[in-house]
C-alpha cells in the first residue's frame, strides 16, 4: 500500500460521509418542514462513525368522532410530511398509507354527521 495515498483516501471517505449526511438530513428536513408541530426532532442514525439513516417521529392522529375535521386535517399533514422528500422510503409510504386510512375513517364519520343533520 502506498502510504502517500492515505490522506487522499481519508479525504475521499470524509467527502462521502458528508454527502451521505447531507442527503439524509435533506430527506428528514423535508418531513419536518411539512409535518410542523406534529413532528419531533430530526434524528440521524450512525454506525461506526458513518451516517446510516435518519428519522423524524410524527404524531399519527387518532379518530376523534367529536371533531372529525381535525382528524382529517392532521392526517393530511401526516400524509404530506411522509411524502415530502424527493425520494420517499418504504417506511414513508407505510406512514402515508396509515394516515390515509385514519383520514378515510374520519371522512366517513363526518359524512354520517352531515346525513344525520339533514335527516
Amino acid at each position: 500500500m502506498n502510504l502517500m495515498n492515505i490522506p487522499a483516501f481519508k479525504n475521499q471517505q470524509q467527502s462521502m460521509i458528508k454527502k451521505s449526511l447531507s442527503e439524509i438530513y435533506t430527506h428528514e428536513r423535508a418531513h419536518k418542514a411539512k409535518g410542523g408541530s406534529l413532528t419531533g426532532p430530526i434524528v440521524i442514525d450512525w454506525k461506526n462513525g458513518v451516517p446510516t439513516g435518519g428519522h423524524v417521529s410524527i404524531s399519527m392522529p387518532k379518530l376523534n368522532p367529536k371533531n372529525p375535521q381535525k382528524t382529517i386535517d392532521n392526517a393530511q399533514t401526516v400524509i404530506n410530511s411522509a411524502m415530502a422528500p424527493a425520494d420517499p422510503s418504504s417506511q414513508d409510504y407505510k406512514v402515508a398509507a396509515q394516515a390515509k386510512s385514519v383520514k378515510a375513517q374520519a371522512q366517513r364519520v363526518q359524512n354520517n354527521k352531515r346525513v344525520d343533520y339533514y335527516a
